[in-house]
C-alpha cells in the first residue's frame, strides 16, 4: 500500500527517468529552430566537421563523452533534415515502390532516440515510428567512423529501412549499406565499410563465424568491428530466437547411413500400427456406447500411446466425458504399482510415440517385425566383457586378439548405426508432418519455423533426422553434416561495446534483458493517447466451440464492414480458420509469413473496410496498418486472438497492431480449455468441472476479468520456465564462448601477423619443453624415456640425431629443451632459406590456421557429445553444469596442446615450392645405409652393426660426429646399374655365373 501511494506521488522509476531527459528534448528543439536559417550545404557541413573532430580522439571513452556533448545539436540536425525533405515532398523509390517523405520527429521520438543512444531498450507502441527513431542515435554514433549496425528480423525489412531511411542519411552526407542473404564477400565488405549497415541478426552472426572461423586472410574477412548496434524488434531477436544457436556446418567426412534400406520396412510397420490404432479406436467407441467407460478409456489411452494424432481419437477427445476417461486411465497406469501393466500395454503396440519429448520407441513386437530371424538385432554388444574374454584367451596370439577386437568393434558400430537409423526413420514418419514442420521445394526438404511459419532454406535437422525425412519423402538424401562453427545469438550481441534495442513489448521481459545483456528498459509514452478497448477474454470448454464463436464474430464484423485481424499461434491454426471461413464464403487473406514482401503488403492493407486477415502472431511485424476511409467510424481495426500465446509479450504485440497514433480499435482473445497453455499450465480439468456443475451448455462462454488474471498467471509460469531454459542454455554456452574467444583471437593474430615466424617460434618455445617434460621427467616408479623421446624428435624433425650425438642423459630437462629448440630453429632457418620469403609467410600462416581449424572442428564435435551426455551425471547427485565446466576445461587444455603439436608435425612436411624443397633435401648430409663403407658387406659383419657414413657435399661437415650444426637425412644406397641375379652372367666379363664370380664377395 505504501509503495502504491509513493508511486502515485513520485511517479514510477520509468517516469522519473523520462522526466530527467525532457530538458535535453527542449534543447534539441531550440537548436532545430536555429538551424532553419541554414542552407543545405551548411547543415551537411556539420557532419564533416564532427567526423573530423571525432577522428582525432583515439580513445573510445573520450569519443563517447564528446558524443554526449554534441547530442542535442546532432539530433537537431537530423530532425531539421527530415523537415526539409517533408517540405519539399521529396520522392524516391523503396523496394521498387514510389515513396514520398512525410515524417518529422515528434518529441516522444526524440526521447526514444536519447534512450537508444544511452544503450538501453526503448519500448514504443506499434505505429509510433521506431524506424524513424533509430535515425537519431545511428547518425550520432556513425560520426565516430567505427561503423554502426541496425539489426532487423528479415531481409525485406532490412532492405526497406536501408532504402527508406537512407534518403535522410544521404542528405546528411553519411553512407548506408544493406547486408542481404546472397551477396558476394567483396560486396559485403563494401556494405560493412559504410557508416551505417542494415541487416538481419543471422546475416551478422554468420558473417562473424565465417570471418573468425573460416577466413584465412584479412581480405576474406568482411566485418570491421562491433562498436554499436540497435536491434529492431529486440524481444523477437534476443529472446524468441535466442534458443536456437547459429551453426555453420559442412558435410561429415564419412557417411554410413542405411535410411533407404530400412525405409520400406518402416513404411509397412507404420501402416500396420495405423490399422491397429484405427481398430482400437472403433472398439473404444463401441465400449463407450455399451456404457463400459473404463474399458473405453483404457483403449483410447492405448491409441494415444501409439498414434497421438489419430483422427478418431482427436474427435472423441472433444467429448468431455471421453476425455476424462482417457485422463483417468493415463493417471492410473502411470502409478508406480502399475508400471508392469503399462509396459505390457505398450508391448501390445508396434511402437509408442511421446510427442512432448519428440521420441518414438519400438516395442518387442515391432523389433520382431523388422528382424524376425535375429533376436539380438537391437541389442548393443557389451564390448568391455567381450574384450576381456579375448584378452584372457591364452590360445590366441596378440595379432589375432587385435583382429578379433577390431571385428567386435565394427559389429558394434554397425549395430548402433542400424538402431539409430531405424529410430530416426520412425520419428520422421510419426512426428514430422509435411507442410507443418517442413515443405518440399526443388527436390529438397525445407524446414518451416514453428513460431513464424517462415521457411528456413539452408537449415538442416541434426543427428541424421533430416536424412530420415528426405528418405521418407523420396527426395535426394544429402550427406550428414558436422558443425564447423557455432555461436548463440546472445553471445554474438554481447560482443558489441554498446547495444540498444527497440520494440513494442519489452516490459514483461525486463528482468531477462537486464540479467543477460545488461540492458534496461524505458517505456516511451505514445504521441497521442491510446484509444484501444481491450475486452475480457472469452473462455470455452472445447476448441470446436471456440472456433465456431470466432467465425460468428468475424461474420458480424464483416457484415458491418469493420476490418478484422485474426492472430493465431501456428500455421496449422491459420489454415483451419481459413477452411472454416471459406465454408462461410467470407473473403480473407492468409498470412503465413512465407514471403516477406507480400506479407508486408497484405498487413498494410489489413485496415481497409471489410478486410479479414488471418496471421500467425509473429508475421508481418515492422509494417504499419493504416485505417481506410470510414473505418474509424465503424470502431477501427478489431484484433481477435484465437489463443493465448505462451508469452504475454506476443499477446501484447498482437493487441498493439490496432489503434496506432490515437486511432480507435478493439481487441479480444478467445481461449478454450483444450489449448496447450491452459491444458499444461492452467488447471483446465478443474475449470471444466466447474463449468459443467453450473450447467453451461454447448457454445456458452465464461467472461470475467478475474479469469483474465488466471490466464496471465499461467503465462507467467511458462515465461519463467522458458527464461530458466534460456538461462541454462547460456550458462553452458558461456563455457564454449570463452574457448571460442581464445581460439578466434589466436586465429586473427595469425591472419594479421606481419611476421608469422614469431608465432611459429612461440609454438616451438612452448611445445618442445612440454614434450621434454613428458618424456624425460622421472616419476617415482618411472625412468626417463630417452629412446621414446629420441624417436619423437627424429619422426617430427629432420635432425637425424643418434643416441651418441644427442647425449640427452648428460643434461638436465631444461638444458635438453634449450638444446633441441636451438637445433630445430636452425634447421627451420635453413629450410626457409631455399624458398621465396613472401611464400614462406603464407605457408607459415597456413600451417597454424590449418591446425587450428581441423582440431577446433573435432573439439566442437566432442563438446556436443559431452553436453548431450553430461545431464546423466545428475543421477549421481552431481551438478551437470559444474561437471561440464571441469571436463570442458580439460578438453580445451588438450586442444591447445594438440594444436601446437600439429604445427610442429607439419613444420618440415610443408613447402611453398616443390623444387625449393628438393634443393633443400639435396643440401642435407645423406647417410648411406652401409656396413663397412666403402666395401660391400661381408659375412662376418652382422646386419645390426651397420654404421651410418656421411656422403656427398657435406661429408666433411658431418664427419666430426659431435652433432652440432648439421641436419641429416637417412637415405638408402642407390645403384648405378640394374640389379644382377645370382644365376646371371657376371657383368665383369669373366663368363662365369655371378654367384661364382663377383657375387661370391657380395
Amino acid at each position: 500500500m505504501v509503495g502504491w501511494i509513493l508511486k502515485k506521488i513520485l511517479g514510477s522509476k520509468n517516469q522519473r527517468e523520462l522526466k530527467r531527459l525532457m530538458p535535453i528534448v527542449h534543447r534539441i528543439n531550440e537548436f532545430d529552430e536555429q538551424y532553419k536559417s541554414l542552407s543545405d550545404e551548411a547543415l551537411r557541413a556539420k557532419t564533416a566537421i564532427w567526423k573530423e573532430e571525432l577522428a582525432k580522439i583515439p580513445e573510445l571513452e573520450d569519443q563517447w563523452k564528446r558524443l554526449d556533448e554534441i547530442l542535442p545539436e546532432a539530433f537537431a540536425v537530423v530532425k531539421n533534415a527530415a523537415r526539409r525533405l517533408k517540405d519539399r515532398q521529396d520522392s524516391f523509390t523503396v523496394c521498387d515502390q514510389p515513396m514520398t517523405w512525410d515524417m518529422v520527429h515528434f518529441d516522444v521520438q526524440l526521447l526514444g532516440g536519447i534512450v537508444l543512444h544511452r544503450g538501453r531498450i526503448a519500448e514504443m507502441a506499434t505505429g509510433e515510428g521506431k524506424t524513424l527513431v533509430a535515425t537519431l542515435p545511428l547518425y550520432l554514433n556513425a560520426l565516430t567512423g567505427r561503423g554502426v549496425h541496425l539489426v532487423t528480423v528479415n531481409d525485406y525489412l532490412a532492405r526497406r529501412d536501408a532504402e527508406w531511411m537512407g534518403r535522410l542519411y544521404d542528405f546528411l552526407g553519411l553512407t548506408v549499406g544493406c547486408i542481404q542473404h546472397d551477396q558476394e564477400p567483396d560486396f559485403r565488405r563494401e556494405q560493412y565499410a559504410m557508416d551505417i549497415a542494415y541487416g538481419t541478426n543471422s546475416e551478422f552472426g554468420f558473417d562473424y563465424l565465417r570471418d573468425n572461423g573460416m577466413a584465412t586472410t584479412r581480405e576474406q574477412q568482411v566485418q570491421r568491428g562491433y562498436y554499436y548496434a540497435i536491434v529492431d524488434e529486440v524481444d523477437s531477436i534476443l529472446i524468441d530466437e535466442a534458443r536456437t544457436p547459429l551453426i555453420i556446418s559442412g558435410p561429415a567426412t564419412i557417411s554410413t547411413h542405411q535410411y533407404d534400406k530400412w525405409k520400406p520396412l518402416i513404411e509397412q510397420l507404420v501402416r500396420k500400427q495405423n490399422m491397429l490404432c484405427n481398430r482400437l479406436a472403433s472398439e473404444a467407441l463401441e465400449k463407450f456406447e455399451q456404457g463400459e467407460v473404463e474399458t473405453g478409456g483404457r483403449l483410447m489411452f492405448k491409441v494415444k500411446l501409439g498414434q497421438p494424432r489419430n483422427k478418431q481419437l482427436l474427435r472423441m477427445m472433444e467429448d468431455p466425458d471421453k476425455r476424462r476417461a482417457v485422463d483417468k486411465a493415463e493417471l492410473s497406469f502411470y502409478q508406480d504399482t502399475r508400471k508392469e501393466e503399462l509396459f505390457a500395454l505398450k508391448e501390445e503396440l508396434f511402437f509408442t510415440i511421446d510427442e512432448k519429448s519428440n521420441e518414438a520407441d519400438l516395442s518387442e513386437q515391432g523389433r520382431n517385425f523388422l528382424n524376425p530371424d535375429d533376436p539380438n538385432a537391437f541389442v548393443l554388444p557389451d564390448l568391455i566383457n567381450e574384450f576381456t574374454e579375448i584378452d584372457l584367451d591364452p590360445s590366441l596370439p596378440q595379432e589375432e586378439k587385435d583382429k578379433k577386437k577390431a571385428e567386435r568393434q565394427q559389429h558394434c558400430d554397425a549395430q548402433a548405426e542400424r538402431i539409430h537409423n531405424i529410430s530416426q526413420l520412425l520419428r520422421a514418419y510419426c512426428l514430422f508432418e509435411k507442410d507443418v514442420q517442413y515443405v518440399i521445394e526443388e527436390n529438397k526438404v525445407v524446414i518451416v519455423d514453428e513460431f513464424t511459419g517462415r521457411k528456413m532454406p539452408g537449415r538442416r535437422w541434426s543427428d541424421g533426422l533430416h536424412q530420415a525425412v528426405e528418405a521418407k519423402e523420396g527426395v535426394q538424401i544429402d550427406r550428414e553434416t558436422q558443425t564447423l562453427a557455432t555461436i548463440t545469438i546472445q553471445n554474438y550481441f554481447r560482443l558489441y561495446q554498446k547495444l540498444a534495442g527497440m520494440t513494442g513489448t519489452a516490459e514483461t521481459e525486463a528482468a531477462e534483458f537486464h540479467d543477460i545483456y545488461k540492458l534496461d528498459v524505458n517505456v516511451i509514452p505514445t504521441n497521442r493517447p491510446v484509444a484501444r478497448k481491450d475486452h475480457n477474454d472469452r473462455i470455452y470448454k472445447t476448441r470446436r466451440e471456440k472456433y465456431n464463436a470466432v467465425i460468428k464474430e468475424i461474420r458480424d464484423c464483416h457484415t458491418r464492414e469493420q476490418p478484422v485481424l485474426v492472430g493465431t499461434v501456428s500455421v496449422e491454426a491459420s489454415e483451419l480458420l481459413s477452411r472454416m471461413l471459406k465454408r462461410e464464403k467470407i473473403p480473407h487473406n492468409v498470412l503465413n509469413a512465407k514471403f516477406h514482401m507480400q506479407e508486408a503488403e497484405i498487413v498494410s492493407r489489413a485496415g481497409q473496410p471489410g478486410t479479414v486477415t488471418i496471421s500467425t502472431n509473429m508475421a508481418g511485424r515492422g509494417t504499419d496498418i493504416k485505417l481506410g476511409a470510414s473505418v474509424p467510424d465503424r470502431g477501427g481495426l478489431y484484433v481477435i486472438g484465437t489463443e493465448r500465446h505462451e508469452a504475454r509479450r506476443i499477446d501484447r504485440q498482437l493487441r498493439g497492431r490496432c489503434a496506432r497514433q490515437g486511432d480507435p480499435g478493439s481487441s479480444r482473445f478467445y481461449v478454450s480449455f483444450e489449448d496447450d497453455l491452459m491444458r499444461n499450465f492452467g488447471a483446465a480439468d478443474r475449470m471444466t468441472r466447474i463449468m459443467e456443475r453450473f450447467g453451461l451448455e454447448e457454445g456458452q462462454e465464461l467472461e470475467h476479468r478475474w479469469l483474465n488474471k488466471s490466464v496471465e498467471t499461467a503465462q507467467k509460469r511458462v515465461e519463467q520456465r522458458n527464461y530458466l531454459i534460456r538461462k541454462r542454455t547460456l550458462d553452458f554456452d558461456d563455457v564454449m564462448n570463452m574457448q571460442r574467444e581464445v581460439v578466434y583471437t589466436y586465429r586473427n593474430e595469425t591472419i594479421d601477423s606481419e611476421e608469422p615466424r614469431t608465432l611459429i617460434y612461440e609454438v616451438i618455445d612452448e611445445a618442445v619443453p612440454a614434450k621434454v617434460q613428458e618424456y624425460l621427467t622421472a616419476g617415482r616408479d618411472e625412468e626417463p624415456n630417452y629412446t621414446g623421446f629420441l624417436n619423437w624428435v627424429n619422426t617430427t624433425f629432420p635432425l637425424g640425431l643418434t643416441k651418441e650425438k644427442a647425449q640427452f642423459d648428460t643434461r638436465t630437462v631444461d638444458e635438453n629443451a634449450q638444446f633441441l629448440i636451438g637445433k630445430i630453429k636452425d634447421a627451420y632457418e635453413r629450410k626457409s632459406s631455399h624458398e621465396e620469403p613472401s611464400a614462406v609467410k603464407s605457408l607459415e600462416r597456413y600451417i597454424i590456421l590449418n591446425a587450428i581449424d581441423r582440431l577446433w572442428q573435432e573439439h566442437l564435435y566432442a563438446m556436443d557429445a559431452l553436453r548431450e551426455g553430461v545431464y546423466l551425471r545428475g543421477y549421481a547427485q552431481k551438478d551437470p553444469l559444474i561437471e561440464y565446466k571441469t571436463e570442458a576445461y580439460d578438453m580445451f587444455v588438450e586442444l591447445m596442446a594438440n594444436i601446437k603439436n600439429e604445427v610442429l608435425h607439419n613444420l618440415f612436411r610443408s613447402t611453398s615450392n616443390l623444387q625449393a624443397f628438393e634443393n633443400f633435401l639435396a643440401t642435407l648430409p645423406q647417410f648411406l645405409l652401409r656396413e663397412h663403407a666403402p666395401t660391400a658387406p661381408t659375412a662376418n659383419a652382422p646386419a645390426r652393426g651397420r654404421q651410418l657414413q656421411p656422403v656427398g657435399a657435406m661429408a666433411a661437415v658431418a664427419g666430426d660426429g659431435d652433432g652440432a650444426g648439421e641436419m641429416t637425412l637417412d637415405l638408402p644406397v642407390r645403384r648405378s646399374m640394374p640389379k644382377v641375379g645370382r644365376n646371371e652372367p657376371c657383368p665383369c666379363g669373366s663368363g662365369k655365373k655371378y654367384k661364382n664370380c663377383c657375387g661370391r664377395v657380395a
